[in-house]
């Protein structure tokens, strides 16, 4: 008889999830609403350009006009994967950032969070934190196994945001793109379900209204909350 081999666990009662729906989504601070040109592209477009520096690493932008901007997001948004949403303040407002699904697989439990674009005025936010928080949640609750965050190796905010929200550091894999005519090595970060639980409870606690004094000014960091529940750390963030 030969040697038996290593195998993995089984996953019992396991069955693909669905595609998440693709509608609006309520926070206390945040309201993600489908990406559409229409409505959504001037005020991106002036909220986005106001620091051409954050499409650096985004394989697309800056744009030279609203009209470009707007043509970009009716072509983006024409199929299912990635799915886009705009990123609103929860009473209303004009948009300030883009997010979306994309690599959307149900057969292996797998989806990643990606194309993000924060404005100036949406970075370091509430809205921003809880925009993420609020995918992530969605993914787990619809029966999602993994959830993976993926950037540019170089690109140490995006690292940082990563880590902060709890994705655990998985590697870089070299020279897995050319974008915009440059070499990209990419960051890859996961959370699975298993971690989720306790990661839902550290976003919670650090949204709650009660972690933010009376100037605005966080309590507990999320990077705190999150550490413990990391199964592994990204060394380029000493």
């Amino acid at each position: 008889m030969p040697p038996s081999l290593p195998i993995g666990p089984a996953v019992p009662g396991w069955t693909a999830p669905p595609i998440p729906p693709h509608d609006v989504l309520q926070g206390r601070y945040t309201r993600l609403e489908p990406l559409q040109a229409a409505r959504h592209g001037d005020d991106l477009f002036r909220a986005c350009h106001a620091d051409d520096s954050i499409w650096t690493y985004l394989p697309y932008g800056p744009f030279g006009s609203a009209a470009a901007h707007r043509d970009w997001i009716a072509q983006a948004t024409a199929g299912s994967d990635p799915q886009f949403y705009a990123i609103c303040p929860a009473e209303g407002g004009a948009a300030l950032g883009v997010l979306s699904y994309l690599r959307i697989q149900p057969a292996a439990g797998s989806i990643e969070i990606g194309h993000v674009c924060f404005s100036p005025a949406l970075q370091r936010t509430r809205i921003a934190t809880e925009a993420v928080t609020l995918l992530i949640a969605r993914a787990f609750q619809a029966g999602y196994r993994r959830v993976e965050w993926k950037c540019n190796a170089l690109n140490l905010a995006s690292r940082r945001a990563a880590q902060r929200l709890g994705f655990s550091y998985e590697g870089v894999f070299r020279q897995q793109a050319v974008v915009k005519g440059r070499n990209r090595d990419t960051a890859w970060f996961a959370a699975i379900d298993a971690e989720w639980p306790a990661l839902q409870a550290a976003h919670d606690r650090w949204l709650s209204p009660s972690n933010f004094d009376d100037q605005g000014r966080q309590i507990a960091r999320l990077g705190d909350l999150t550490a413990p529940i990391r199964v592994a750390s990204d060394p380029a963030l000493g």
